[in-house]
């Protein structure tokens, strides 16, 4: 079975940025997504388009196809009376937006009273370059189609 829309995938993972492992999957927890459904970055889940179980391939993503470019206009600055507990540079986040989404940021530094902020996703602007190999490829449930995302073993709830 190839992997198409509204497959299943399992798959191992090794990210990297400039060679440095940036995230991987743990052995024996491979990584499961929804093909079609946007649950991973564009690039990745078009380099995965119609392989099959067994396969290893490596993929490059540009930032385009990845997490986006850096965009300086996501950088603000916030106050220290924003935040309920201590602040710790390098730490991610939660603001809730006005449409009720929340949007994780980073803390790039604090100088007084004045909390420099980052939107940005931590890996924008930067080239992606993952190792894959596709363990398994089934069809998708009913529910999960339902909900647009895989579930683990088949259970899932939603609490």
């Amino acid at each position: 079975m190839n992997i198409t829309q509204d497959k299943v995938v399992e798959l191992d993972y090794t990210l990297t940025v400039d060679g440095e492992v940036i995230d991987q999957s743990e052995s024996g927890e491979p990584l499961t997504y929804l093909h079609g459904h946007s649950n991973i970055i564009p690039g990745l889940e078009r380099a995965l388009e119609g392989k099959a179980a067994g396969e290893s391939l490596q993929v490059t993503v540009a930032p385009e196809d990845g997490y986006g470019e850096r965009d300086e206009d996501n950088v603000e600055e916030l106050s220290l009376e924003d935040f309920e507990d201590d602040v710790e540079i390098g730490a991610t986040y939660y603001a809730q937006a006005e449409d009720g989404s929340v949007m994780p940021f980073s803390v790039m530094a604090v100088e007084g009273d004045r909390v420099q902020v980052d939107f940005n996703p931590p890996l924008a602007g930067m080239t992606l370059n993952f190792d894959v190999k596709v363990l398994s490829v089934r069809d998708a449930t009913a529910e999960e189609l339902e909900h647009g995302h895989a579930h683990a073993d088949g259970d899932h709830n939603h609490e």
